[in-house]
Protein backbone atom coordinates (compact mmCIF):
# COMPACT_ATOMS: atom_id res chain seq x y z
CA UNK A 1 0.00 0.00 0.00
CA UNK A 2 1.38 3.63 -0.97
CA UNK A 3 0.37 5.48 2.11
CA UNK A 4 1.27 8.16 0.25
CA UNK A 5 -0.85 8.21 -2.50
CA UNK A 6 -2.88 11.26 -1.65
CA UNK A 7 -6.68 10.69 -1.12
CA UNK A 8 -8.06 13.94 -1.63
CA UNK A 9 -10.40 14.06 -4.53
CA UNK A 10 -9.63 10.49 -4.37
CA UNK A 11 -12.80 8.25 -3.33
CA UNK A 12 -11.29 4.95 -4.75
CA UNK A 13 -7.54 5.35 -3.19
CA UNK A 14 -9.72 7.07 0.29
CA UNK A 15 -11.71 3.53 0.62
CA UNK A 16 -8.41 1.54 -0.09
CA UNK A 17 -6.34 3.98 2.78
CA UNK A 18 -9.48 3.76 5.22
CA UNK A 19 -9.54 -0.27 4.60
CA UNK A 20 -5.80 -0.37 5.00
CA UNK A 21 -5.33 0.88 7.70
CA UNK A 22 -8.49 -0.37 9.66
CA UNK A 23 -6.44 -3.54 8.65
CA UNK A 24 -3.21 -2.77 9.98
CA UNK A 25 -4.27 -1.18 13.35
CA UNK A 26 -6.37 -4.47 14.27
CA UNK A 27 -2.97 -5.91 13.21
CA UNK A 28 -1.48 -3.59 15.88
CA UNK A 29 -4.16 -4.21 18.02
CA UNK A 30 -3.11 -8.01 18.65
CA UNK A 31 0.63 -7.22 18.85
CA UNK A 32 0.25 -5.41 21.46
CA UNK A 33 -2.05 -7.75 23.34
CA UNK A 34 -5.38 -5.76 23.55
CA UNK A 35 -8.34 -8.11 23.52
CA UNK A 36 -11.45 -6.91 21.28
CA UNK A 37 -13.45 -5.62 23.62
CA UNK A 38 -11.01 -3.29 25.31
CA UNK A 39 -10.88 -1.05 22.03
CA UNK A 40 -12.65 0.68 19.69
CA UNK A 41 -11.74 0.80 15.86
CA UNK A 42 -13.37 4.05 13.92
CA UNK A 43 -12.90 5.87 10.83
CA UNK A 44 -13.97 9.06 9.92
CA UNK A 45 -13.57 9.95 6.07
CA UNK A 46 -14.38 13.42 6.54
CA UNK A 47 -14.57 15.75 3.42
CA UNK A 48 -12.92 15.19 -0.24
CA UNK A 49 -10.13 17.39 -0.06
CA UNK A 50 -8.64 15.49 3.02
CA UNK A 51 -7.37 11.79 4.02
CA UNK A 52 -10.28 11.26 6.92
CA UNK A 53 -8.61 9.60 9.95
CA UNK A 54 -8.85 5.71 11.39
CA UNK A 55 -8.48 5.88 15.18
CA UNK A 56 -7.59 3.03 17.32
CA UNK A 57 -8.77 3.62 21.05
CA UNK A 58 -7.81 1.84 23.41
CA UNK A 59 -7.91 2.30 27.41
CA UNK A 60 -4.83 3.50 27.73
CA UNK A 61 -3.60 4.92 24.34
CA UNK A 62 -5.35 5.61 21.40
CA UNK A 63 -3.38 5.93 17.60
CA UNK A 64 -4.71 7.54 14.77
CA UNK A 65 -3.96 7.62 11.32
CA UNK A 66 -4.16 10.17 8.83
CA UNK A 67 -2.71 11.99 5.95
CA UNK A 68 -1.11 15.29 7.00
CA UNK A 69 -2.62 17.92 5.17
CA UNK A 70 0.67 19.84 4.77
CA UNK A 71 2.62 17.14 3.63
CA UNK A 72 4.67 16.01 6.87
CA UNK A 73 5.26 12.60 7.58
CA UNK A 74 3.60 12.66 10.58
CA UNK A 75 0.76 10.45 9.90
CA UNK A 76 -0.02 8.54 12.67
CA UNK A 77 -0.72 10.25 16.03
CA UNK A 78 0.13 8.21 18.96
CA UNK A 79 -1.48 9.59 22.67
CA UNK A 80 -2.13 7.98 26.13
CA UNK A 81 -5.68 8.26 27.09
CA UNK A 82 -7.96 7.27 30.59
CA UNK A 83 -10.08 5.07 28.80
CA UNK A 84 -12.36 5.44 25.55
CA UNK A 85 -14.00 8.60 26.74
CA UNK A 86 -10.98 10.35 26.89
CA UNK A 87 -10.47 11.91 23.61
CA UNK A 88 -7.79 14.79 24.85
CA UNK A 89 -5.08 12.27 25.53
CA UNK A 90 -1.63 12.87 27.10
CA UNK A 91 0.91 15.06 25.19
CA UNK A 92 1.04 13.77 21.07
CA UNK A 93 3.39 11.53 19.55
CA UNK A 94 3.66 11.11 15.92
CA UNK A 95 5.11 8.68 13.69
CA UNK A 96 5.59 8.30 9.78
CA UNK A 97 2.92 6.45 7.91
CA UNK A 98 5.77 3.69 6.85
CA UNK A 99 5.20 2.05 9.71
CA UNK A 100 1.86 0.97 8.76
CA UNK A 101 4.04 -1.42 6.87
CA UNK A 102 6.36 -2.70 10.19
CA UNK A 103 3.63 -3.43 12.62
CA UNK A 104 6.46 -4.79 15.11
CA UNK A 105 8.28 -1.19 15.30
CA UNK A 106 4.87 0.51 15.40
CA UNK A 107 3.91 -1.64 18.38
CA UNK A 108 7.27 -1.13 20.07
CA UNK A 109 6.65 2.87 19.48
CA UNK A 110 3.30 2.50 20.86
CA UNK A 111 4.72 0.88 23.77
CA UNK A 112 7.52 3.38 24.37
CA UNK A 113 4.90 6.04 24.36
CA UNK A 114 2.51 4.17 26.83
CA UNK A 115 5.75 4.02 29.06
CA UNK A 116 7.20 7.27 28.85
CA UNK A 117 4.28 9.18 29.21
CA UNK A 118 2.16 9.56 32.81
CA UNK A 119 -1.23 8.64 32.39
CA UNK A 120 -3.44 11.78 33.28
CA UNK A 121 -1.05 14.18 31.80
CA UNK A 122 -2.71 16.36 29.80
CA UNK A 123 -0.27 18.49 28.27
CA UNK A 124 -0.77 19.01 24.29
Amino acid sequence: MNWYLTCAYAPEQKRRFHSQARARLRRLAAALGFSSPSYDLRSNLAGIAVSGEITLHHERVYVQVCQPAMGADTGILIRTCEGRRDYVGGPNHFASLSLLDDIPALADKVRQVMGATSIGNHAA
